[in-house]
């Protein structure tokens, strides 16, 4: 997965997450962080980055991220839940290395639930 400083991180698609929001039909892919996976306790760790159209205008430009973990899923179903969303270090500064959500990742919606806009200078 790129990232803000131009390199990458390795993550694996995990699942393909299949819901309704505002009437229309979404898709998000979930990942699941390569190096992480080896760490006893981050073995169960996901990572759902995501953009949508508050990015830039009332949230953070690149995107914004929601931490889940295997113990989230019951069966077939997982809650997404966006007042979870969070802005990556890149919203608070730079130095750092923040992967950018994917194309398939990007919501044709306004997610106005979660994490806003940082007041100060962004990195990004």
């Amino acid at each position: 997965m790129p990232v803000f400083s131009g390199t990458g991180q390795q993550y694996v698609r995990y699942a393909t997450l299949s819901f309704t929001l505002k009437g229309k039909p979404m898709q998000l892919s979930l990942y699941k962080s390569v190096s992480l996976s080896k760490l006893p306790q981050y073995s169960d760790y996901l990572f759902l980055p995501f953009a949508d159209e508050t990015n830039g205008v009332s949230t953070y430009a690149g995107g914004r991220y929601i931490d889940l973990s295997t113990g989230d899923l019951k069966g077939n179903t997982l809650v997404i839940d966006f007042n979870k969303a969070y802005n990556p270090y890149c919203a608070f500064g730079g130095g750092y290395s923040c992967p950018k959500p994917p194309d398939e990742n990007k919501l044709q919606v306004a997610i106005e639930a979660g994490e806003k806009t940082f007041a100060g200078k962004n990195g990004h």
